[in-house]
């Protein structure tokens, strides 16, 4: 007997009748929705390719035929290829449409129940309830991307958190500096008092060190606010791009000035009128402020002779490139003086920052008004608010000091105070302060004020 590459023989190519293909294909569809496609066809020795072509002959109604096939069943017809490409769409729509309407029924509840969580203010129940859609969302048959899309969470996140384990959060222990509860209403009720209740806490925390009172650090009275949703943006924001500007520097008050001007609206539409502003920008105290009803280069040389008379002649003078800044009034004055100009570079977005900064502290200040009824009214407000901001703002650039405490040499003093008070407060609750004798960066006064620092400077610092 002749000897054969198999030991058994040549077997016979397999055969698969058409209940046989309609029973295996029904089977791998079944095992893909588990996930176990891939090892149903490794058992059973077939390939994807059949279940493709086997998948045809069904949507074609080949195998489902009752007359015996009178031969075997081959290419489709043009005919029987449009019919399985029909239900092929039809199936998928029918399943995209299931899914759909499951997804929009889930979301729709799941955004009902968002919003009144959120009226109630609770977070963790809100982060579950997303959970809950995003897990309905999944046994619905929608993807993962999808439900993650829908629901605004994380795939990854949610992908770890279905691990075996996950969402058993070990209880953190209370820190020993904690405040008590008692210390915390306090706090609550001294930010909420009628003195403080517009005041933010960086300057409730610097009025109160100023007075001789220490209650706790600017971040614990943010914890405690933030627990009873007392957390609130209550500015008048708004988007401005950066500003890039030349390089000056000032060590001191009276060295250099910036000013600007900006319009105020009026009474009626397209009436406005114009506010002159110089800033001193190491103190950030406002020396001068005058409005009328136009801009000119004459009216600009009489708010500078007045400053300078008052304040003294500064070393440079800063300013953008406006028809008052660049006049021949302003620069004849500046010249007889020997004052440094200062322009800023051309085509430059906020080329002014002191200023601009300032023009935003005022406009976005809540009892700013939408128009000004007339000429008197707005220099009256603008007086007050400069007033106010001059001896009354704590501003962060200063070390949370008045802009005239710096500009008359009186931070000085006010900062050993301010020391004084934390030292004796870290003494009695040593614990509080982390270990940690160095007073908070924040209330540190500044050395030098700089529009653009150079580049030399910039790398002299990292070397250092």
């Amino acid at each position: 007997m002749a000897s054969s590459a198999r030991g058994d023989g040549p077997r016979r190519r397999r055969a698969f009748t058409a209940a046989e293909k309609l029973a295996h294909l029904t089977a791998y569809e079944q095992a893909v929705e588990t996930g176990q496609g891939g090892a149903y066809l490794r058992r059973e020795g077939l390939y994807s390719s059949l279940m493709t072509e086997w998948r045809k002959l069904r949507d074609a109604g080949v195998l489902e035929s009752k007359k015996p096939a009178a031969k075997k069943v081959g290419k489709l017809t043009a005919e029987q290829a449009e019919i399985a490409r029909l239900k092929r769409e039809l199936a998928l729509k029918d399943k995209r449409l299931a899914t759909t309407e499951a997804a929009l029924d889930i979301m729709g509840k799941a955004v009902a129940l968002l919003n009144d969580l959120r009226e109630r203010g609770a977070g963790p129940a809100a982060r579950q309830a997303l959970n809950s859609a995003y897990a309905q969302l999944r046994e619905a048959g929608v993807a993962t991307r999808a439900a993650a899309a829908l629901t605004g969470l994380s795939r990854a996140t949610m992908n770890r958190n279905t691990k075996p384990g996950a969402g058993q959060s070990v209880p953190r222990p209370a820190p020993r500096n904690k405040l008590t509860d008692v210390e915390r209403t306090r706090v609550l009720e001294v930010l909420n008092s009628p003195e403080f209740v517009d005041a933010a806490p960086l300057t409730v925390w610097a009025t109160l060190l100023d007075a001789g009172t220490y209650l706790c650090s600017v971040s614990t009275m943010y914890r405690i606010l933030a627990e009873n949703t007392l957390v609130k943006e209550r500015r008048r924001l708004a988007r401005h791009p950066k500003s890039t500007c030349p390089e000056l520097v000032a060590t001191a008050p009276r060295q250099v000035y910036s000013w600007d001007i900006t319009k105020l609206a009026g009474p009626g539409k397209g009436l406005y009128y114009d506010a002159y502003v110089m800033i001193d920008i190491y103190s950030r105290y406002i020396v001068g402020v005058h409005v009328h009803h136009r801009e000119s280069g004459v009216l600009a040389k009489e708010l500078m002779e007045q400053i300078f008379g008052t304040h003294g002649i500064p070393r440079v003078v800063h300013a953008d490139r406006g028809t008052a800044m660049t006049s021949k009034s302003v620069t004849a004055l500046l010249a007889d003086l020997e004052v440094t100009r200062s322009h800023s570079r051309p085509r430059v977005s906020n080329d002014n920052p002191y200023s601009e900064a300032w023009f935003k502290t005022l406009k976005y200040a809540p009892e700013f008004p939408t128009r000004f009824g007339s000429l008197w009214q707005a220099r009256d407000f603008m007086n007050r608010f400069v007033d106010w901001y001059n001896h009354e703002h704590r501003h962060t650039g200063i070390g949370l000091h008045t802009p005239a405490e710096v500009f008359y040499g009186l931070a000085a003093a006010r900062d050993a105070e301010r020391r004084q008070v934390l030292a004796a407060a870290r003494i009695r609750h040593p614990h509080r302060f982390g270990g940690t004798t160095r007073a908070p960066k924040i209330i540190d006064l500044p050395t030098a004020a700089w529009i653009n620092q150079p580049e030399q400077e910039d790398q002299q610092h990292q070397v250092a």
